[in-house]
């Protein structure tokens, strides 16, 4: 059977939650091989071959901690050579595309990004994708190549399907360009207790409607509630209410959570275009003709100060 090479996302050998969406994906087009860089793969390597990894290639080097990109584009270019994959298939985010992007044009592939569905087709692999605010599902595949493919959160189930595991020594020979860029310094992100903003089942997210930054704890409190993620519109953000790394929309993060709850956001397309692939989309706005009503599977046209608390008080007292 043709092979898959998945990008793991981890943490010291803690494999987070959308690598494990993508090893689901792969099993419907392949044999899954997943790649870990940095420390840890030991830890790892159980975790992914509980869930259908039937290899592990591992490699370890400072070059994965202290310089950006190019030094996993170099050791996605010599798996790929290893392996000769069908598909290579990466998380979105920022950093994640870029990689992708660089191993495409290495290999002389196509790449598809932001993913949310895979198949197998007769020609090769076909990938799902929303565009246009969620107006069109698109299906696409690479015409050259493995295709190089990066697949937004939540868009496949975590199903378990143990598999053999096998842990082998990727040796990865490093490019000129590998140490071009280092990074001087980490900030660790400061815990709020809440999910991680793109892997959150629930997202609930205010916008210019929430009227200043001590207001958005009426937003945190139905947050809290429902155990979601706290986002916010970029008009939001600018104004200083909530910072930059909760904002949703197409100059912050992209997300598609089972549930979406937006509270004072009008609709602009820059937003929509991050969230429009949400499961279930509801919206709280006192404007009746706000754009964002169009997007949605739920609407309640009202002062959010009054139907938010509301809200929460009902999900408190369902749950209690």
């Amino acid at each position: 059977m043709a092979e898959v090479l998945v990008f793991v996302d981890h943490v010291d050998g803690a494999v987070r939650k959308p690598t494990l969406e993508l090893l689901t994906l792969a099993r419907r087009i392949g044999d899954p091989v997943a790649v870990v860089l940095g420390g840890g793969a030991g830890v790892a390597a159980g975790v992914l071959a509980e869930h259908g990894a039937v290899r592990v290639l591992a490699a370890d080097a400072p070059e994965f901690a202290e310089f950006l990109v190019v030094p996993k584009v170099d050791a996605l270019q010599a798996a790929v050579e290893v392996v000769s994959p069908v598909a290579v298939l990466l998380p979105s985010s920022a950093e994640n595309k870029e990689i992708a992007a660089r191993l495409a044009v290495r290999i002389g592939s196509g790449i598809i990004t932001d993913a949310t569905d895979l198949e197998a087709g007769e020609e090769g692999v076909v990938a799902t994708q929303s565009a246009f605010a969620a107006s069109f599902t698109t299906k696409s595949r690479v015409s050259r190549g493995a295709a190089v493919v990066t697949v937004k959160p939540n868009s496949a189930p975590v199903e378990a399907a143990p598999a053999a595991g096998v842990v082998e020594e990727l040796v990865v020979v490093f490019s000129a360009s590998a140490r071009g860029t280092k990074v001087l310094s980490r900030t660790p992100r400061e815990s709020t207790g809440r999910p991680e903003l793109t892997e959150a089942a629930i997202v609930v997210s205010g916008g210019r409607g929430v009227n200043g930054a001590e207001n958005f704890r009426v937003i945190e409190a139905l947050a809290d509630s429902l155990g979601a993620a706290v986002g916010a519109s970029r008009a939001a953000v600018d104004a200083g209410w909530y910072p930059h790394t909760n904002q949703v929309g197409q100059t912050g993060k992209s997300v598609s959570p089972q549930l979406y709850i937006a509270s004072g956001i009008s609709g602009a397309i820059q937003h929509r275009a991050g969230m429009q692939t949400s499961k279930t989309i509801v919206a709280i706005n006192k404007d009746a003709e706000a754009p964002i009503f169009d997007l949605v599977d739920y609407g309640v046209v009202g002062d959010l100060f009054d139907v938010v608390p509301q809200l929460t008080d009902e999900v408190t007292a369902r749950k209690g």
